[in-house]
Order: C-alpha cells, then sequence, then structure tokens
C-alpha cells in the first residue's frame, strides 16, 4: 500500500498509451484509485473535498485568461492568410541566397510559433506552405523537413506563446510551496513575465544557430540549397513595398505584445487580449476578416482551450489523489537519495521528462508532472527561470527526436508520397545537436536564463 501512489502513475502512462482522452484519463484513473484507497482505508477522502477549491482557483487564474488570446491570435494569422504572405514575402527577400528559403521558414516558423506554441498546428502549417515550395525549388528532402520540424517545434521557448504562459503558471505554485516547505511563509513570487524574459536569448540563440547551420550547409553544399533563380526574383521597390505591407505589421505586433510585458505596461493576460485585437485588425487589413473566417477561428480557439483546461481539471484530480497517496513524499525521498544530490535529480528528472515527451504533449507534462517534482527540485535551491527554459528546451528536443518525436508525425501526415519517413528523420538530426549544444551551454552558464530577467527587475 505504500507504492499505491507509484501503481496510480503508472496505471495513468498505460492508459494514455492506450488512447483514450488525457484529460478524462487522468481524473477517471485518479477517482479510481481514491474510491480503491477509500475501501482499503489507505486513503483520506478528505483530500478530494480540495477539489471544489480547485476549480474555482483555475476559474479565477487570471493568467489563464492569456491562453485563449493567445490561441485566437495565432490562429488568427494563420486562417487570415497572414502567415502564408509572411513567408512569400520572407523567401523573396532572402531567395539570392543559397539556403534563402531555409533561413525564411526558420524566421516565419520562429514568428508563427511565437503566436501560438502548439507544436502541431505549426508544423502541419509550415508543412503545407514551404514544404512543396522547398522541393520543388531543388532542395534537399531530409534538410527541408529538419528545418520545417525544427522551426515548427520553436514555439515551446519563444514567447510569447501560450506553453511559456502555462508553464509560468505552474511553475509559480511549485516555487510557492517549495518555500513554504522549506518555512519561507513570505515566499518569492514567479511570474509569467519572467519566465518569458529567461526565455529571450536561449530562444535566439537557438534560431540563430539554426541559421547558421543553414549557411553552412549552403556554402558546403550548395546543390542541396539553391538560390532562387535571377528570372524568379521581383522588383526591389516592389520587395521594399511587401516588406513593409506583408512582413512588418505582423512582427511589430508581436514585438508590441511582447515588449509591453517586458517593459512592465501590460500583464501576459492584458498583452494576449491586445495581440488578439491586433491580429484582428491585421486580418482585417488584408480583407480577410469575414465572417466565415471568424467563425472557423473562434471554434478552434474553443476547441483548443477547452482541450487545455479540461487537461488541468484532470491534472488537478490526479495530483490530489497522488498526494492523498503519499506520492510527493515518496518522489523527495527517492529523488533527494541519487547520487549527485541537485544535479543528479535534475538529470534523472529531465531524462524521465524526455522520454515522457515521446507519448505526452507539453500540456499534459506541465500539469501532471511539474506539480509533483517541481516543488522538490525548486526547495534544493534550481532557480525556477532556469528550470523553466530548460524543461522547454527539453521537451523541445524530444519533441524533435526519431523515432517518436511529435513533429515527426506531424509533417509525415502533411508531407506528399514522395517524402520517405528516413528523410525526416536525417533532417532533424543536426537540429537535436543543435538543441542538445544549447542544453549544455545553458547547464553551464545558467546565466543564460536568469541576467536579463534580473537586469530589468
Amino acid at each position: 500500500m505504500d507504492y499505491m501512489a507509484i501503481w496510480l502513475f503508472l496505471c495513468v502512462f498505460v492508459m494514455l498509451l492506450s488512447g483514450y482522452p488525457v484529460a478524462f484519463t487522468l481524473a477517471g484513473t485518479a477517482l479510481i484509485f481514491a474510491g480503491l484507497g477509500t475501501y482499503l482505508e489507505v486513503f483520506d477522502s478528505a483530500f478530494l473535498e480540495a477539489m471544489p477549491n480547485r476549480l474555482f482557483g483555475i476559474m479565477m487564474n487570471q493568467v489563464l485568461l492569456a491562453v485563449p488570446l493567445f490561441v485566437f491570435m495565432g490562429v488568427m494569422l494563420e486562417r487570415s492568410r497572414i502567415a502564408e504572405n509572411l513567408l512569400d514575402t520572407m523567401a523573396q527577400l532572402f531567395g539570392s541566397l543559397r539556403g534563402g528559403l531555409g533561413i525564411s521558414v526558420t524566421i516565419v516558423g520562429m514568428l508563427l510559433a511565437a503566436s501560438t506554441g502548439i507544436v502541431g498546428a505549426t508544423v502541419v502549417t509550415m508543412g503545407l506552405l514551404s514544404l512543396p515550395t522547398m522541393l520543388k525549388r531543388g532542395y534537399d528532402p531530409a534538410l527541408a523537413c529538419g528545418t520545417i520540424c525544427a522551426s515548427g517545434t520553436l514555439g515551446q521557448i519563444i514567447p510569447p506563446s501560450i506553453v511559456l504562459v502555462l508553464l509560468g503558471d505552474v511553475l509559480s505554485s511549485a516555487y510557492q510551496q517549495a518555500q513554504l516547505d522549506m518555512g519561507i511563509f513570505s515566499p518569492e513570487t514567479l511570474s509569467v513575465g519572467d519566465l518569458f524574459v529567461g526565455a529571450l536569448l536561449p530562444g535566439l540563440l537557438l534560431v540563430a544557430l539554426y541559421i547558421l547551420y543553414i549557411l553552412a550547409t549552403a556554402w558546403l553544399k550548395p546543390e542541396t540549397m539553391p538560390a532562387i533563380h535571377k528570372d524568379e526574383q521581383v522588383d526591389k521597390r516592389y520587395l521594399m513595398k511587401q516588406v513593409a505591407v506583408e512582413l512588418l505589421p505582423p512582427i511589430l505586433l508581436i514585438f508590441i505584445v511582447l515588449g509591453s510585458i517586458i517593459a512592465g505596461v501590460a500583464t501576459p493576460t492584458e498583452a494576449a487580449a491586445l495581440g488578439a485585437v491586433g491580429a484582428m485588425c491585421l486580418a482585417a487589413y488584408r480583407r480577410q476578416l469575414h465572417i466565415t473566417v471568424l467563425k472557423e477561428v473562434m471554434q478552434e480557439t474553443t476547441r483548443i482551450s477547452s482541450m487545455v483546461f479540461m487537461i488541468l481539471i484532470g491534472a488537478s484530480v490526479f495530483s490530489l489523489v497522488f498526494r492523498g497517496f503519499g506520492g510527493d513524499e515518496l518522489v523527495q525521498s527517492y529523488l533527494s537519495d541519487l547520487p549527485g544530490g541537485m544535479y543528479g535529480a535534475l538529470l534523472l528528472v529531465m531524462l524521465v521528462m524526455f522520454l515522457l515527451g515521446f507519448v505526452l504533449d507539453f500540456i499534459e507534462i506541465t500539469f501532471v508532472v511539474i506539480p509533483i517534482v517541481g516543488p522538490i527540485l525548486l526547495a534544493m535551491g534550481i532557480d525556477p527561470i532556469w528550470l523553466g527554459i530548460l524543461i522547454a528546451i527539453n521537451i523541445q528536443t524530444s519533441f524533435l527526436t526519431p523515432p517518436f518525436g511529435f513533429a515527426l508525425f506531424y509533417l509525415r501526415g502533411v508531407a506528399p508520397d514522395s517524402i520517405r519517413t528516413m528523410d525526416i528523420y536525417r533532417g532533424v538530426i543536426p537540429f537535436i545537436v543543435i538543441q542538445l549544444v544549447v542544453i549544455a551551454l545553458l547547464i553551464m552558464w545558467p546565466e543564460l536564463a536568469t541576467w536579463l530577467p534580473k537586469v530589468l527587475e
């Protein structure tokens, strides 16, 4: 009976692998175990009495209001064809360079990922928009696929995205819990804005290394990334006009949203509302804000937001039952006894999250795993911002890693039959190496994530 919490976790894992919906699996399995534990008199049902307060807390959480607003912003930019026009303009802008189309895909993927943070949506969109063009221009299929998959996962680390909003909210609760467990009754706070600022340098470093790899490949193997033929390049005056009309407005919108948070002018929720209204204005300016488009955007926003909050509710039930069985104490004792102390515990947690990234989405890992291990790691003295950025890049790497990476499956679903699965696997390997390099740099120099938030305090 001392290991009921472990059996609960394993049972949930097996049920998830069976294909049952995540939210109902988490809540349903937890309630079954709670009923069994109550019958065997090894579970105190008083733990479940905290559930109404948990649900009320979710409903009243102002930070989580940013989720549907950011989703609306990203879906509006996609459905109003702003992302498509953005890619066309970037391709013309860098088209005279070998590898220019790859650079364009990386930058547009970064912008699109920053506005949504939904890996599947970004990879599918970029795959549909850019893969046929890259193949038509003579790009190596593996390089094209690797570039699209890597740029599509940037939403895990490039702010502002709903991934960082959710991660920031969960880590904030874990940080306060860790301080209370340490006897600190005036705990410091961690805001989503802090995580946004901390993610800036690592995220931009990741994008810069992607682009450097593309440029190096284009220089060493020019036949794999040819430039656009001179006959297909547009007039420079027309190109500048396209840049002003198609490129600058969405970039300006993202800068305004992110800048208002960093400058402390607006909370993440207020900035998300600004981004949603700004995306509608851009769509209206491009004469794409039709009733049909607005209806599709609202339906997709409702679907994604409902999924996120249902998972959050299910994870809350699971967390309460897991704690009721003493699971948090069991995990704490196990991590504390590992060789290597803080770094040994961190290494094991990162490895487990990496493997879970093969079968669970980031949202599920955030709501299920981090509330369990977060307070324990933070109580060991780990910086919460540094931990958050490490988690984001670690799971991003998991989404890219063959044979189970989510991004690979998403691209396989929209890629033409001429693209082999091995082409996708070969293409992502260099980008996985880049991810590991950035993780190593973060471990050696935590200041990459913590310096800017301290400067802007």
